[in-house]
């Protein structure tokens, strides 16, 4: 069996309408736009309006990618939607995204490591392709991070903004795709970026909204020293695993976190800031979306290209860090997976049982 690569056919991304400016929270904090730029870069932000969330910012993504990839919602296999800001704890805002999409029965599941939700969720992507078992995957990442923000502390809540993106990644024997990743996770700086109540261990209580624990906390030193210890040597071992060298990158698509961030990666990574792209100005931090929005917005820039071998770096809560070499290769018919079928299901469809039993559940008739 030929080996199998999941290449990037597909990409969108949906920003919210509502753009919230450094001069907007100088007058509501202690902080000023010098103040803001130049310690994370950002002059702006998107803001999810009320009648806007998660799951909705997803389908939209994932629609524009389903478009140009020329897939039919109906024709994945699978749909991963990375995100910490779900709609709801439960369902999954992915099978959320799955029906609004109208793609049938496709099986959907979220995924959940912060930041880098985006990129170990391309590599998942990647695994499935690579086994057999899917040939489309749609995979997003989505965030709407204004709504678990304390709107008083200025050190968390400029920093971040809504959106989401998506790619549609189709298997073909052509090596593309996702060429290595890098994937990695130190819990004992969990508490350094968390937000401590609304799951089991604090649930939602009087207490916890007079404390305040129902809103993110950050730890801004401690994760700048993690990101910049991390991502460039996460990033080197991705290049150096895809047998290549940062000569042959031609463009980085990071995590749009902070610019000092960003910049140490690529110094320690040997690569000119020239080769990388940013639009952190814009959009603020947008955690498990960043990476797709900037990676669609290289695409339309023109900054990437069918052919381009990309590299994604990223960090996050957890703490959590991810890399990953990417080749976009033009689109070729697609390698179909294998339609396995045991034995004695075979044997079960030739003599009319299967059929005849999902014929009665259909009609609601009790099959023994």
């Amino acid at each position: 069996m030929a080996e199998r690569y999941g290449n990037i056919i597909g990409w969108g991304k949906y920003v919210p309408e509502r753009v919230v400016t450094n001069a907007d929270f100088e007058k509501m904090l202690d902080t000023s736009d010098e103040w803001i730029v130049t310690r994370t870069g950002i002059h702006e932000r998107r803001h999810a309006s009320q009648d806007e969330n998660t799951s909705q910012m997803s389908t939209a993504a994932a629609r524009d990618a389903l478009e140009i990839a020329g897939v039919r919602p109906k024709d994945l296999d699978l749909i991963i939607v990375a995100t910490s800001t779900p709609d709801h704890l439960t369902p999954p805002v992915s099978s959320q995204v799955q029906h609004m999409l109208g793609a049938g029965n496709v099986g959907a599941f979220t995924l959940v490591t912060g930041c880098t939700g985006f990129v170990y969720a391309l590599a998942t992507a990647q695994q499935f392709i690579a086994s057999g078992t899917a040939d489309n995957v749609l995979v997003v990442g989505a965030e709407l991070i204004s709504r678990f923000v304390d709107w008083e502390d200025r050190a968390t809540c400029v920093l971040f903004g809504d959106g989401a993106g998506a790619v549609v990644v189709q298997a073909t024997d052509e090596p593309s795709g996702v060429l290595s990743f890098v994937l990695g996770s130190d819990g004992s700086g969990a508490e350094h970026l968390i937000l401590p109540a609304g799951g089991a261990a604090i649930p939602v209580s009087h207490e916890v909204l007079v404390k305040g624990q129902h809103y993110l906390q950050m730890n801004g030193r401690e994760v700048f020293k993690f990101a910049t210890r991390v991502l460039g040597k996460s990033l080197r071992q991705a290049i150096a695993e895809a047998g290549l060298t940062s000569k042959d990158i031609d463009l980085i698509v990071p995590h749009q976190a902070n610019i000092r961030i960003i910049e140490s990666a690529a110094r320690k990574a040997k690569l000119p800031m020239e080769k990388v792209f940013v639009n952190i100005q814009k959009y603020g931090n947008t955690s498990a979306a960043s990476i797709p929005i900037a990676l669609c917005e290289a695409l339309e820039e023109g900054r990437a290209k069918v052919g381009d071998t990309l590299a994604f770096v990223s960090f996050g809560a957890g703490l959590t860090w991810a890399s990953a070499i990417v080749k976009l290769a033009e689109r070729k018919q697609p390698v179909r997976k294998r339609k396995w079928q045991f034995p004695i299901l075979k044997w079960f469809s030739r003599n009319g049982v299967v059929e005849e039993e999902e014929a009665k559940e259909e009609q609601g008739v009790p099959v023994n």
